[in-house]
């Protein structure tokens, strides 16, 4: 049983006529937005949207959805997103895709926050999942020495022997922390370094949690568990 479809297309439910809607990248939101591009075809629901990554522009766009920039809009009712960790509190690490920075803005601008797992991103504490760290080219050498003395076990992202680069233009350089006790503290920390662009640690940004099991998708509310 595919837990990512069940919880994505859960998801889909609480997209209502009208909404601006904000789409996340990575594996389950793609039912999601699959999922939307039904109801839009087959029941004529009419949203906006905005997209948090030239993948997932690319896909809305060949299903038939409208995609707005994120400075069209005034607000976003909704954004659907996945996570590559989630802790009780809410907290997650995402960036696994490479388009945290945009996935935080289209979140900042939105009235609800909406997260779709599966079983296995539920985590005690933050920090298995490699933290991404989005910084600019200009001194990345710099920034990865010093994360290296920190301690931070630091690694430059790359895909086929490339460095990665963001629709930003922005390298990413993924922290193996193992466990972050403090992530609060740990975050506030990393974005005063000068050239970090943004984290992969969204904190206090999500109110509903949805995962997918093989009994069918659970819906939480933050602080109503």
């Amino acid at each position: 049983m595919n837990t990512k479809k069940i919880a994505g297309e859960k998801a889909a439910e609480f997209i209502e006529n009208g909404m601006t809607v904000g789409l996340g990248t990575g594996s389950t939101v793609y039912y999601t937005i699959m999922k939307l591009a039904e109801r839009v075809r087959k029941d004529g629901l009419k949203i906006r949207c905005v997209s948090t990554s030239s993948k997932t522009t690319k896909l809305g766009e060949q299903l038939g959805l409208e995609i707005f920039s994120l400075n069209d809009v005034d607000y976003i009712d909704v954004t659907i997103d996945g996570a590559d960790e989630v802790d009780k509190n809410f907290n997650g690490i995402k960036g696994g895709g490479g388009a945290l920075l945009y996935e935080k803005l289209v979140a900042f601008a939105s009235k609800k926050v909406i997260w779709v797992i599966d079983n296995s991103k539920k985590v005690n504490k933050l920090g298995k999942f490699p933290l991404p760290v989005e910084v600019v080219p200009y001194a990345y050498t710099h920034l990865f020495n010093f994360f290296m003395e920190s301690g931070f076990n630091p690694v430059l992202r790359e895909i086929d022997e490339e460095i990665f680069k963001t629709d930003g233009g922005h390298y990413i350089i993924d922290l193996h922390m193992g466990v972050i006790d403090n992530p609060y503290e740990f975050s506030l920390k990393l974005k005063d370094i000068p050239g970090v662009v943004d984290i992969g640690m969204f904190l206090d940004m999500t109110d509903v949690l949805i995962v997918g099991n093989e009994d069918g998708a659970i819906v939480k509310l933050k602080n109503k568990e």
